[in-house]
């Protein structure tokens, strides 16, 4: 098997870490030590950096304005993103975009990438469900009326809703099928309740009532939403890749520099065991994060639906980023809890990747169910 990346996808990576080099971790109000949210919006000059670089447009296709590219070319960037806690909305607005772009109707497609490609419009996804626990798209209803759609229901934790033109809301209808509906941020029917995420962040409760939205921002095509989901998953796992090995090359850093007993504490067998297991689970965070993002660009068939794939990456995307960040506080003694060392934001925005990834067990449970469904062999 060739596991080396295109040259595209080397380059894009490649301008990702040209975009991100002058961004400070440290950029913004500790979470530790704010009341409330840590910033009123994201970093909107990092977002115009990002879209003279285009790399807001990836995923889309050059008659939208963009490069191409894959799910692994996006993958690539936001590893690159997390390993500076980047304040973006960089994952939803790519993925959003391109789930317009593949699966809109005529008139939606032909405009909304495009200027989400741009950084003119601003895409998020409500992907969080009700409770964070069961399935966004149960958590709303959708009805026909006439030539649009009335939806109802509640989708919490939505990333950057304060900030966005557009929150792009699962819901499903009376026929059990999903609809994707573009919900505009200031929209008769919508009301939008700040929560705080252990970042710091702005994190947005979304509670429909009667809202209506006109046909031509429905997305209906049967699987739109179960692409889109399984992009958003294997993206928030590329961060967790690229936060896990920020936070191990921080903590080979600082062990190597801090003695105890005249030498430096790496040197020490307990503490190299210990970053070595931590090492173990970034590669294998890594290897099953690149077959999950392979299966979702290609479409290729396997012995599992690409979801299998996904459920892997993201059982030790949760495990292994929590393990990752715990060995780093421990390892750094005291000084990792300093709020003026960088390690405590990685620990937070860590914690808020694995409550987005969810629990192991349950994808376990899930994996399980796949296997116990399809015939291997």
């Amino acid at each position: 098997m060739d596991f080396t990346f295109t040259e595209e996808q080397q380059a894009a990576a490649e301008a990702a870490r040209g975009v991100f080099a002058g961004v400070a971790p440290d950029g913004v109000p500790s979470p530790a030590l704010t009341a409330g949210s840590v910033a009123e919006d994201f970093d909107r000059p990092l977002w115009a950096r990002l879209a003279d670089a285009d790399l807001l447009s990836l995923l889309l296709d050059g008659e939208a304005g963009g490069a191409g590219l894959d799910a692994i070319a996006l993958c690539l960037v936001l590893r690159e993103s997390a390993k500076v806690l980047a304040r973006v909305p960089l994952l939803e607005n790519s993925a959003a975009a391109a789930a317009v772009r593949r699966h809109g109707g005529e008139e939606l497609r032909a405009e909304l990438p495009a200027r989400a490609g741009r950084g003119d419009v601003v895409l998020t996804v409500a992907a969080n469900g009700r409770t964070g626990h069961d399935p966004a798209e149960r958590a709303v209803t959708a009805r026909r009326d006439g030539t649009g759609w009335i939806l109802d229901g509640v989708q919490t934790a939505v990333p950057w809703a304060l900030d966005a033109d557009f929150v792009v809301v699962p819901a499903h209808t009376d026929a059990d099928r999903t609809v994707l509906a573009l919900v505009p941020r200031d929209h008769e029917g919508a009301v939008l309740a700040e929560q705080i995420s252990t970042t710091g962040e702005r994190l947005g409760e979304l509670r429909l009532e009667s809202a209506r939205i006109a046909g031509l921002h429905v997305i209906d095509t049967p699987g739109a939403w179960e692409w889109l989901r399984d992009l958003l998953t294997t993206g928030t796992c590329a961060l967790a890749l690229g936060l896990g090995e920020e936070v191990l090359r921080m903590t080979s850093a600082y062990t190597s520099k801090r003695e105890q007993f005249g030498f430096p504490v790496a040197t020490f067998q307990a503490v190299a065991v210990q970053a070595a297991d931590r090492y173990i689970d970034l590669r294998a965070m890594e290897a099953t994060l690149w077959q999950a993002a392979w299966r979702v660009s290609t479409g290729a068939d396997g012995a599992l639906p690409a979801a299998g794939d996904v459920a892997v990456a993201k059982i030790w995307a949760s495990e292994g980023v929590r393990r990752v960040v715990q060995t780093a506080q421990h390892l750094h003694g005291g000084f990792g809890a300093d709020t003026e060392y960088a390690l405590h934001r990685y620990h937070a925005w860590a914690k808020h990747l694995e409550l987005s990834l969810g629990p192991a067990a349950a994808h376990e449970e899930a994996l399980g169910d796949l296997l116990a469904a399809h015939t291997l062999g």
